[in-house]
């Protein structure tokens, strides 16, 4: 069982939640973090990325922040044609230079990953699909992650503002276990969403959880995006 204290200021996202709030599949993430499959831990193989941020609950993995941003990372790269041996020794050679399990999530490599890419593509270790020339995969990725993160002092993520940092939705390991919330009042994007879903009118509902009517408008929009 997870200590209570051990949760805090990390987060925490059973895979259903991980897969719905990344859009990645849980079978996917499971393989990524752990090299397993399935959930149970019988099928676990040293196919993993990452070991995550929290002890299996009931042989279930469970997500911190740090491991649910790692994965949007991850997924991004692939789907811009970054091959999987290939991402597996960048991401080898970033988690040793930045000396962390979670070398996407740092402002580091946001800032300097790039040349962890052009040193494996010069090396011939490995190669990156004809899509990638140039480097372009790097900030093809990078670029659209950083407009909606907020770094701390210590250049981790801190933040994921999921609608984008002038907006009202947020995931903050700090707050609400990580759960998407509007950032002011704290409320759960997913409470407003439904009281909104069941015909009251977001006016009322603002007035309800004695939020704005902005927040009531992006928490409605955010959960919808999940959806899709």
């Amino acid at each position: 069982m997870i200590a209570p204290t051990s949760l805090i200021g990390k987060g925490i996202y059973p895979v259903p939640d991980a897969a719905r709030l990344s859009k990645v599949s849980p079978r996917r993430i499971r393989y990524w973090i752990e090299g397993r499959d399935s959930e149970s831990t019988a099928s676990v193989r040293p196919s993993g990325l990452w070991a995550g941020q929290h002890e299996a609950v009931g042989n279930k993995i469970v997500l911190g922040f740090l491991d649910l941003q790692e994965v949007r990372f991850v997924d991004a790269f692939l789907k811009q044609g970054v091959s999987w041996p290939f991402l597996r020794r960048a991401h080898e050679m970033a988690r040793n230079r930045y000396e962390t399990d979670h070398p996407f999530c740092t402002l580091q490599f946001v800032t300097d990953g790039k040349h962890i890419f052009e040193i494996l593509r010069e090396s011939g270790q490995a190669q990156l699909e004809e899509i990638v020339h140039g480097q372009r995969v790097f900030p093809g990725v990078v670029k659209p992650f950083v407009r909606d993160l907020e770094f701390s002092q210590d250049d981790r993520i801190a933040r994921w503002w999921a609608l984008g940092i002038n907006r009202r939705v947020v995931l903050d390991p700090a707050r609400q276990f990580g759960q998407p919330i509007v950032a002011q009042a704290g409320v759960p994007t997913e409470v407003l969403f439904l009281a909104v879903k069941s015909g009251t009118s977001e006016d009322e509902v603002a007035r309800w959880y004695e939020v704005s009517r902005k927040d009531v408008e992006d928490a409605v929009e955010f959960e919808k995006r999940l959806a899709a």
